[in-house]
């Protein structure tokens, strides 16, 4: 991890914004800016300090994954010996993460921080929306396990399992391959049950001729992988083939479309276009992608709110749906990396139409 780098854009970002320092407790920025993976922490972070606050359980563990920071074990109170080290700095105003710090702790903070100006938030996370190359590294790995599940689990489902049999299998398969754990909650749909977006895996069994959508991660080193597929158990029929075909064809065509400077409005509509042509679009009612990384949802989006430009290095899904309630869904997803001049998608499942056939 380029620590050094992280670290210089962050001051760049306090200086910019006339701080002297700045509070850093969200999880996977603690990670992203120390190297460290535990919780209970802050990093603070100023022009001459970078300090570790932690305790008992994680100071040996911080020591190990932090050599960049200063560790400090607080006895007393994580924000009460963050509070005393900033009066120790002699810092006049500091900032927080705006988007994570709860209302009480932020009172709790601004009153041990008397006399110093607390008032200015932070949304550090757009610092991680471009990847560096080791990032990259960890999200192709994750997505190579996600990959090997699929293959595994097309191999192992058959009519009469249940959904929530085969997302565990899948699930155990993937931490047999490296995953530290799933990505988020498993996404397993069958039959009718396919109209939903974020059908989680149930008791249902799957029946023959049954559509089959399966959206699932890796998480490798921290890192998220994102992939969605949808096959049939069974033969399937005319109306399940040309439902599959036009999502399958509104996800390559928005992925030719995926380049750094477009917005994610602009190739949004790219494969809403293709749906609305075969009279699908009403039944696509989320925006086709996400950003991920440390986090499987992060910004950029892809979607007619996506009004960021997109830039090399970037992560995100490619994910168009149709859901058509009583009858089923299909959605296919992949983890595309967004290069120079083009993209390129990470995970590399089949995505031709797969009818399991005994």
């Amino acid at each position: 991890m380029n620590m050094e780098s992280r670290i210089e854009r962050l001051r760049t970002l306090l200086s910019e914004r006339e701080l002297d320092a700045v509070l850093v407790t969200k999880e996977v920025n603690l990670h992203y800016f120390s190297g460290f993976r535990g919780d209970s922490t802050v990093l603070i972070v100023t022009a001459d300090h970078l300090t570790l606050v932690t305790d008992s359980r994680y100071t040996e563990q911080a020591a190990e994954e932090a050599s960049a920071f200063e560790v400090v074990e607080q006895t007393e109170g994580l924000y009460q010996k963050a509070a005393a080290l900033l009066k120790e700095y002699r810092v006049k105003t500091v900032g927080f993460e705006g988007n994570v710090l709860t209302y009480s702790a932020y009172m709790q903070l601004k009153e041990l921080l008397a006399g110093i100006a607390f008032e200015t938030a932070l949304n550090l996370d757009v610092l991680r929306q471009v990847k560096d190359a080791d990032e990259i590294a960890c999200i192709r790995r994750a997505c190579e396990i996600a990959d090997a599940a699929f293959a595994h689990i097309v191999t192992y489902i058959r009519p009469g399992m249940t959904e929530r049999a085969v997302a565990a299998e899948m699930e155990d398969y993937m931490r047999r391959m490296g995953s530290e754990r799933p990505a988020f909650r498993t996404i397993l749909a069958s039959g009718v049950r396919g109209s939903l977006p974020h059908g989680t895996a149930t008791d249902k069994e799957i029946a023959l001729g049954e559509l089959v959508t399966m959206d699932f991660g890796a998480v490798y080193r921290g890192y998220h992988s994102d992939i969605t597929r949808t096959i049939c158990v069974g033969h399937a029929d005319e109306r399940q083939k040309e439902c599959y075909d036009a999502v399958l064809t509104a996800q390559k065509t928005a992925l030719t479309a995926i380049r750094p400077g477009v917005t994610g409005v602009t190739v949004d509509e790219v494969a809403r276009d293709v749906l609305r042509a075969r009279n699908l679009n009403q039944y696509f009612g989320h925006g086709l992608g996400h950003s991920l990384g440390l986090e499987i949802h992060e910004e950029p989006r892809l979607s007619k709110f996506g009004k960021d430009m997109l830039r090399a290095n970037m992560l995100i899904t490619d994910e168009p749906g149709v859901y058509i309630p009583g009858w089923g869904g299909i959605r296919i997803e992949d983890t595309v990396l967004v290069m120079a001049t083009g993209s390129e998608a990470l995970t590399h499942a089949p995505k031709e139409f797969i009818e399991i056939c005994i």
